[in-house]
């Protein structure tokens, strides 16, 4: 077995906030000193050119603190497009009797447009107190909202445990939707792997190029995501047969935000029941699952069953035919190629390339995206 070793980047976070409010630059300096041991922190106010610092500095995250600051807002998009995650910490500016003044209403017509966009596209929400968090989320505009307290204008939390928390949700953040963040090598990797986990066997893996060098994988978002997907061990199997050492990182206890509609992925069987002896009966009830909703974890646990000797090829393109699901089976053969290594000599129906298969890449690509 070789030995897989793995290096940890510092994250990059650029802190977005109002020039004219000295509270809020009191609090972000205080995160820029007390997190430059753990990452890279950088601070920009609405004076400077926050677009430019977006796109020069390429940060991981974007964390804005504040509200009803267009110029700040529209960072928070910038970011999105550039695929930078988005931290908001409102200071209090969303609560109901600060809206309610006179000075805030003149503005929340034109503003309440792109405040809520940046909210609701934000990775988490950070309230500065148990009151805060209970208005924010009578708002109903993002349900990823953490509270910690704020050093600077309470002692019931120190500098260090401020930040310590604070870094703790820009790792949470990190960690979710991984797949986002792998790279080509790790992606052609996890195909392989994945492959030699449905066979059993490195000789059905076209080629093991993906995984010469092992040290270039990332194997930390390679398994969380394997986790998030609920494929972890097929993972691990495939990297047993392929001769490689699983790095010892503990997936389950690793916390990340996932989409409002996200629940962890069933196998398929627990879904449309257990195979009852009609081997076409049952592709067809695969087909329809995935056609609902399709997940990784069913793709690879029906191209487990499409390697069965039992399969009769002619059958199950008749009764696709006669179902009207050829041209959707036809696309998902092409989805099928690409993300479980399934060899043309198994498929029912040759593969096609269309909007319908662009579309189900879409849905694998949206699964875990916030």
């Amino acid at each position: 077995m070789s030995v897989i070793s793995y290096i940890y980047w510092p994250m990059k976070v650029l802190h977005i906030y109002p020039k004219s409010n000295d509270l809020i630059r009191q609090h972000v300096m205080l995160l820029a000193e007390g997190m430059q041991q753990s990452a890279d922190i950088l601070t920009a106010d609405s004076g400077t050119n926050i677009r430019q610092q977006i796109i020069e500095k390429d940060p991981d995250i974007l964390h804005c603190h504040g509200c009803w600051n267009q110029k700040l807002a529209r960072a928070t998009r910038t970011a999105r497009h550039n695929g930078v995650r988005v931290v908001i910490t409102p200071h209090g500016q969303l609560e109901p009797w600060i809206v309610s003044q006179k000075s805030v209403q003149d503005q929340i017509v034109n503003a309440l447009f792109w405040q809520k966009d940046a909210i609701v596209n934000a990775y988490a929400i950070i309230t500065l107190g148990k009151l805060e968090r209970s208005n924010f989320l009578k708002l109903g505009w993002n349900q990823r909202v953490e509270e910690i307290h704020n050093a600077v204008t309470t002692n019931t939390i120190t500098k260090e445990k401020m930040c310590s928390e604070t870094f703790s949700i820009y790792q949470k953040v990190m960690d979710s939707n991984t797949l986002e963040q792998l790279d080509d090598t790790s992606l052609k990797a996890l195909g392989t792997i994945i492959k030699a986990g449905i066979m059993g066997d490195q000789r059905w893996c076209q080629s093991i190029d993906s995984i010469k060098y092992p040290k270039d994988i990332d194997w930390r978002r390679l398994l969380i995501y394997a986790e998030h997907e609920n494929i972890r061990n097929y993972v691990d199997y495939g990297m047993t047969i392929l001769g490689l050492s699983i790095p010892a990182i503990d997936t389950e206890k690793i916390a990340a935000y996932f989409p409002d509609d996200y629940t962890c992925p069933l196998p398929i069987k627990d879904i449309i029941g257990n195979y009852q002896g009609d081997e076409t009966a049952y592709l067809l009830k695969m087909i329809r699952q995935i056609n609902k909703q399709p997940l990784l974890l069913h793709l690879i646990e029906f191209t487990r069953e499409l390697y069965r000797d039992t399969v009769n090829d002619d059958l199950l393109a008749t009764a696709l035919e006669e179902k009207k699901l050829q041209k959707y089976t036809e696309s998902l053969m092409q989805v099928l190629h690409e993300e479980t290594g399934l060899d043309e000599g198994y498929m029912p129906l040759p593969p096609v390339d269309n909007r319908q298969t662009a579309h189900i890449r879409k849905q694998l690509t949206n699964h875990l995206k916030i």
